[in-house]
């Protein structure tokens, strides 16, 4: 039997969504905080670019919404947006005001940059490029310094519990040991789901754990065919792969193959600053034409060391100097733009569950994320969760317990070739580039690969359906917009712009 414990609220996750829900939710009652491995282990903590927000002389929400909306591609939800706009400058002010040290200018005020995709410069870093580390690091001194909030690291979800209609907890396996955690209120800031590509920067952790747990208890799923793939990752042979921020090209860095030649230029009017979308399948063009591709950063010289740290460390440490050397790069899965669907307080559709950061499909993204929005969409929902989390009633009855243990992986063998199948057949077939055959293909495959699944394999069963998802999704969607492009239909079509893809349990998927 299972041991069980009772806590307010509980929030898996300990990225800068888990994190700051947990930190604001604790001011009203207790809270359990459950992270995979440790709390430092989340994309937030490889994140580089930074966080947007129109805090700059000149720049104002307007401007930041507009340029939002621009990259959604006609999926956005405008009050989503609206609120990212209007309340993430004061969650920046905020975090900073918590010990964030992030880059000043002389004068005191954010030194801000420029990022893809945005009309002017708006994005405040830490250290250059380490922005998400200090974002967690700073919030994680929050929470280890509240007495009411319990951290669970090694602990991992495998099923939310549904009692009278209603997400009452989770079980869970507490360092191999069975836990259920009941609790009036469950957040969901699990992250994305790289892992399931063979090429990812994202942390090993990303395995799609929360969109499989929402699916598997009937919770409704949004948008899952928009994966945004980053152009510019270190091309190395390891996993995950580090990440060349797109803040580099904003300061002038440029696109060139093998031969020196530039190709952005021509191919879209803002060339190397183009929405990620574009300059990712322009890169991959390159690639499947039969070129390497590499950013040239030469021009910045010293500077590159200063500006970039973080980054001059990863390549140095490769055997690239970047301040004389062009840099290999390759597009990569980098960000889920679909998920868990939420209201704008981070609602799921299962009443006393909620969803924040990367897990959840918000609206906010649409169908492409504009750089630097993703650490501000995790402040400023998980805020709202936080504050809609006071109001939740405590859970009145009890809830029935159930006798299970958590299945031990014997096979860890079979289990990491599963994993590399799931990795490769979504590569091929549910990547940069979709066709129809493909995507039936890559369903079939996923099935067959679900089917041999050693018994314990319970992170690989979640990679699976999470891969599933988004190849039906996109088998549904037949056009492209954003981040989902099919080759067999290129073109956006009118009669889909404001269209989503939703998906409940495992009734399929369709336009809604």
């Amino acid at each position: 039997m299972a041991t069980r414990s009772r806590t307010r609220f509980l929030v898996i996750g300990s990225g800068v969504a888990g994190l700051h829900a947990a930190w604001r939710a604790s001011e009203h009652g207790h809270v359990t905080l459950l992270t995979k491995r440790t709390l430092f282990d989340s994309s937030t903590a490889y994140a580089q670019g930074g966080i947007a927000a129109a805090l700059g002389a000149g720049d104002s929400p307007e401007l930041h919404r507009r340029d939002t909306l621009a990259a959604g591609d006609a999926l956005c939800d405008r009050a989503a947006v609206d609120v990212l706009v209007a309340e993430g400058p004061a969650r920046v002010r905020e975090l900073f005001a918590a010990g964030a040290r992030f880059d000043l200018d002389p004068d005191g005020d954010f030194s801000l940059g420029l990022e893809a995709a945005h009309s002017t410069p708006r994005i405040v870093h830490a250290h250059g490029d380490r922005t998400g580390a200090e974002v967690a690091s700073t919030l994680i001194e929050r929470v280890r310094e509240s007495d009411k909030i319990t951290v669970l690291e090694r602990a991992r979800a495998l099923e939310l519990i549904v009692h009278d209609g209603s997400c009452a907890g989770a079980r869970v396996s507490s360092t191999g040991a069975a836990l259920e955690i009941i609790a009036d209120a469950t957040v969901l800031a699990t992250g994305g789901c790289g892992q399931v590509y063979r090429y990812t920067t994202n942390p090993a952790v990303a395995t799609g754990d929360g969109i499989a747990l929402s699916h598997r208890a009937g919770v409704e799923l949004s948008d899952m065919e928009f994966v945004q793939f980053h152009p510019t990752a270190l091309d190395t042979p390891e996993s995950p792969l580090m990440l060349i921020s797109e803040a580099v090209r904003g300061e002038g860095a440029v696109l060139v193959t093998d031969g020196g030649e530039r190709f952005m230029v021509g191919r879209h009017e803002l060339a190397e600053l183009a929405p990620r979308d574009v300059v990712a399948r322009e890169v991959f063009r390159e690639q499947q034409s039969g070129h390497r591709v590499f950013l040239d950063a030469t021009m910045l010289g010293a500077e590159f060391e200063r500006r970039f740290p973080g980054i001059f460390a990863l390549c140095m440490a490769r055997g690239i100097d970047p301040r004389t050397q062009r840099i290999p790069v390759t597009p990569a899965a980098h960000y889920m733009m679909g998920g868990v669907a939420t209201d704008l307080a981070g609602r799921a559709s299962l009443p006393r569950l909620f969803a924040c950061g990367e897990v959840a499909n918000t609206g906010v993204h649409g169908a492409n994320r504009l750089a630097s929005n993703s650490l501000l969409e995790g402040l400023v929902f998980a805020e709202r969760v936080a504050r809609a989390m006071i109001d939740i009633p405590a859970l009145t009855g009890s809830v029935p317990e159930r006798d299970w243990q958590v299945t031990p992986l014997v096979d860890r063998g079979a289990a990491q070739v599963a994993a590399n199948a799931v990795r490769n057949v979504m590569w091929e077939h549910a990547g940069i580039a979709r066709t129809d055959a493909g995507l039936r293909t890559c369903i079939e495959t996923l099935d067959d690969i679900e089917r041999r699944l050693p018994a314990g394999a319970t992170e690989e069963a979640n990679l699976i359906d999470t891969g599933r998802l988004i190849a039906e999704s996109a088998l549904v969607r037949a056009e492209s917009r954003g981040g989902h492009f099919r080759t067999d239909h290129p073109k956006s079509r009118r009669e889909w712009a404001g269209l989503h893809v939703r998906v409940v349990a495992h009734a399929g998927s369709e336009p809604a």
